[in-house]
């Protein structure tokens, strides 16, 4: 008979969030190791297995027996944990056992861990989504861990702004360590910063609090309870705890918020806090630093007998270096001009963003407005020229009313940008075949800035020879001969790009405007997100009695160059 051991997450406890593998392994097992309040909660999940559990403390004699059963008598046994049993659970120890055992994993009994949902992850789904940005785990049991290096673990996190989840908080006879670690995260977060006390997640008695870090103690913390506290940046909605997923916010003409698109937040000026970015910045990612160092020290530094002036993360940084490159052989200079400062200082940096054109048919900029933006843009600023007939402002403030009411006064356009609606017109020979301008005009008044699910644009001639390319759009608009000719679906990127499919000629002026806005409108409605205008097209087959059909495909060699 070949024995083999599993290691058992079973996650918070309820069997509908426990893994098919946790159930397996269970159900393969001849032996259950566990903590008896473990075993009674997975007790409906076994059939006939011999069960072996133990008091709270008694860890080690479980790994043991585990390992002694496996090895000796050849059968398969299961140690359990709750969460995780990688996360303050059994995996070490019973590691930790078969090391002393001198066991390989070629020549020894096969171990298998089973993974399961650590606390952090259940308590943070039940409080929302607490946990969207960088996240510690920190147990405030100091039975195998000196406090002095708890509490050191706990001041680096806050320091690093870290949203932390805090495992064993309580006992019976530990109840000074919860109002440390308060006092200790209070000298960097707010008083409100939003925390959330999850007790027996996901079981019978389940309860939930969302209240501050000021308020915190004032609630019923113990050993089945997870305690989540949030970052500089997490806010409570409706009851929810909500940590955003970056510390900068981008404000937009249409919405208090724009968050930043995949390809936009890896600019570095869209990360002021990279290491990439000004020196300035580089002092907010200082903090991260301390966890690693403390991390190496945890291997060599005895207890702590007496307590010191406790040092700065930072402190702690440059000496773990300090050592490191010692062993290499590596002089450390230190660091001048450090200038520390609590992260309970750090504001996000707003960034004002739109964009900006002289006009649905214009396309000239004075002098004085090209100043204009120039002054509003700053040092700090950003103008970005595009192929759209406009340009994109940026700029750090948190007041852009004093921006755009400055530039709207010189006569500029400011239209919002992302997935929104843009009308793109040609000038119309210089204003010279000015009879659809109206038209033009109206379809922005009506239509220019409007949230798609996708970003939409209508291209606009104001005549048949339709040089700005209005039928290489999402829609196309072409006035000739005193009426429109409309085009719908252009692919307009890629190598097999092709124009709009020609649907309808001679639509009457007055008819334009409705008919392209039951178009747009329909988009908005039922398109898909991220779904672009031609596949749209594509995929419901007509819009306002217009069919699509598949375009002519031009034959494509491939490069010379080989892309």
């Amino acid at each position: 008979m070949s024995g083999k051991l599993f290691v058992i997450g079973f996650g918070p406890g309820s069997f509908e969030h426990i893994t098919k593998r946790a159930r397996e392994a269970l159900q393969e097992s001849d032996v259950i190791i566990g903590y008896s309040t473990y075993v009674d909660l997975i007790r409906g999940l076994l059939t006939n297995q011999q069960i072996v559990s133990t008091g709270m403390t008694e860890e080690v004699t479980r790994a043991r027996e585990a390992v002694r059963q496996a090895e000796e008598e050849g059968k398969k046994v299961a140690v359990i944990s709750s969460g995780d049993s990688g996360v303050y659970g059994m995996a070490g120890l019973v590691y930790e056992v078969l090391v002393e055992k001198g066991w390989t994993e070629a020549t020894g009994v096969p171990i298998e861990i089973v993974p399961g949902i650590s606390a952090i992850n259940s308590c943070g789904a039940i409080l929302g989504a607490p946990i969207m940005h960088d996240a510690c785990t920190i147990s405030l049991s100091d039975h195998l861990t000196p406090w002095e290096l708890i509490a050191k673990r706990i001041d680096a996190a806050g320091m690093a702004d870290f949203v932390i989840a805090l495992y064993n908080p309580r006992s019976g006879r530990r109840t000074r360590q919860i109002v440390e670690a308060q006092r200790i995260l209070l000298q960097y977060r707010s008083p409100d910063t939003p925390v959330g006390i999850v007790k027996s997640a996901y079981r019978e008695r389940e309860t939930v609090v969302v209240t501050t870090l000021a308020q915190m103690l004032e609630h019923d913390i113990g050993m089945l309870t997870t305690v989540i506290i949030g970052n500089t940046s997490t806010f409570v909605y409706d009851g929810k705890m909500i940590t955003p997923r970056g510390y900068q916010r981008k404000y937009t003409l249409s919405a208090d918020e724009q968050p930043l698109k995949p390809h936009q937040r890896l600019r570095v000026e869209n990360e002021p806090w990279s290491l990439e970015a000004s020196e300035e910045s580089s002092l907010a990612s200082a903090p991260a630093a301390p966890a690693a160092a403390t991390s190496t020290a945890v291997l060599e530094a005895p207890p702590v007998t007496e307590v010191e002036a406790p040092k700065a993360p930072f402190a702690w940084a440059m000496e773990a270096l300090t050592a490191i490159n010692a062993a290499k052989g590596i002089e450390t200079k230190p660091v001048a001009g450090q200038v520390h400062r609590p992260v309970s200082t750090f504001t996000p940096e707003m960034i004002f963003e739109c964009a900006i054109s002289p006009g649905v048919a214009n396309k000239k900029i004075t002098p004085l407005q090209m100043m204009a933006i120039a002054e509003v843009a700053g040092e700090k600023g950003e103008i970005e020229y595009t192929p759209h007939h406009q340009m994109i402002l940026r700029v750090p403030t948190a007041n852009p009313e004093s921006i755009t009411s400055r530039l709207r006064e010189l006569g500029l356009i400011l239209s919002p940008i992302g997935d929104v609606l843009q009308v793109k017109a040609c000038d119309f020979c210089d204003g010279e075949k000015k009879d659809s301008i109206p038209y033009a005009d109206e379809l922005h008044q009506k239509l220019g800035g409007k949230e798609m699910p996708k970003e939409l644009k209508i291209g606009f001639n104001g005549c048949g020879m339709a040089c700005y390319g209005a039928v290489q759009e999402d829609i196309g608009i072409v006035f000739r001969k005193g009426k429109f000719d409309l085009f719908l679906g252009a692919k307009t990127v890629g190598r097999n790009a092709h124009s709009g499919i020609p649907v309808a000629e001679g639509i009457e002026k007055e008819e334009i405007v409705p008919l392209v806005e039951r178009i747009v409108n329909r988009f908005k409605k039922d398109a898909f997100p991220n779904e672009r205008f031609h596949k749209f097209f594509q995929r419901v087959g007509e819009l306002e009695g217009y069919a699509w059909y598949e375009p002519a495909k031009a034959e494509i060699e491939n490069a010379a160059c080989g892309d």
